[in-house]
């Protein structure tokens, strides 16, 4: 009788645990839907061509994001060419080349440390540092956002390059290779997934960030090309939407700037994912 009663209140146990799984996966659905479609709902009747091809008039009262958009994609493209280089470099180091563990491990707990600061805070040292010396412009912001997606980047190669099998290595040595070629031929090559997925991650944090460019890249709302827009004050699409919303009121323009950055988000996590299944059946084939 004692053991029916205890396994009696084992299936209720396991049935409330069950549930209440069940109750988390679906509120954590619900909620990530409704934020989605209510962003959306909200922001896609503010969308517009002239919208999105034309720079903000205040003499004819004329709102566009086209400078905005530019923003964006210039301090996307300048932050991935100066983190990309410096994450993979100080992976392949520390993983192929480092021999002292407790350098090793402090360097990894740096990263980790720097992935867990608050972003305010590297944008009031980059203020600090970077816009008193270069003055407040893209550049700064990307210099910024380096130091904050560089442990993104770092991390994930990491990570990459230890599931690489070491007979390859050992196999690409005994040929006669030396160790950059096998380094640059047999390791990198087997770890590309690793790479391609932290720089996406990478660049869904950059389009996300705002606090720290509140500091460093400014507010201006000027069509530039590449090499001028880098090197002047610039706002990018998140600092635009807060510019609209708690600063001017514009509600509706910051819905729709919202509209834009949810689809980007949504994309990027997709092709993140498409990016991880190929590479995936690739290496099982």
């Amino acid at each position: 009788m004692k053991k029916e009663t205890l396994s009696g209140s084992r299936r209720r146990f396991l049935w409330a645990v069950r549930c209440g799984m069940y109750a988390a996966t679906g509120l954590t659905a619900l909620l990530t839907l409704f934020l989605v479609v209510y962003v959306l709902v909200r922001g896609i009747p503010n969308l517009s061509l002239k919208f999105l091809s034309t720079k903000p008039s205040y003499l004819s009262g004329n709102i566009g994001i086209l400078p905005d958009i530019l923003n964006t994609v210039y301090i996307v493209i300048d932050t991935l060419a100066m983190v990309i280089p410096l994450g993979v470099g100080a992976a392949v180091y520390l993983t192929e080349y480092a021999s002292n563990k407790k350098v090793v491990a402090v360097i990894e707990y740096a990263a980790e440390a720097l992935s867990g600061i608050p972003s305010i805070i590297y944008g009031l040292v980059g203020m600090l540092i970077f816009s008193n010396n270069i003055g407040t412009c893209l550049r700064a912001g990307t210099l910024t956002l380096t130091i904050m997606n560089l442990p993104t980047i770092l991390r994930n190669t990491q990570e990459s390059l230890k599931t690489v099998p070491q007979s390859y290595r050992e196999g690409a040595f005994g040929l006669g290779a030396g160790k950059w070629r096998v380094v640059r031929t047999v390791v990198l090559p087997g770890c590309l997934d690793g790479v391609i997925t932290g720089c996406i991650l990478s660049v869904g944090r950059i389009l996300g960030e705002s606090a720290a460019l509140l500091f460093t890249a400014g507010f201006a709302h000027v069509v530039k090309g590449f090499a001028k827009g880098i090197s002047s004050a610039g706002a990018t699409l998140t600092v635009a939407l807060y510019v609209y919303a708690k600063e001017q009121g514009e509600f509706g323009v910051a819905f729709g700037i919202a509209a834009i950055l949810m689809v980007l988000a949504l994309l990027i996590n997709l092709l993140a994912a498409v990016v991880a299944r190929y590479f995936r059946k690739k290496n099982a084939g």
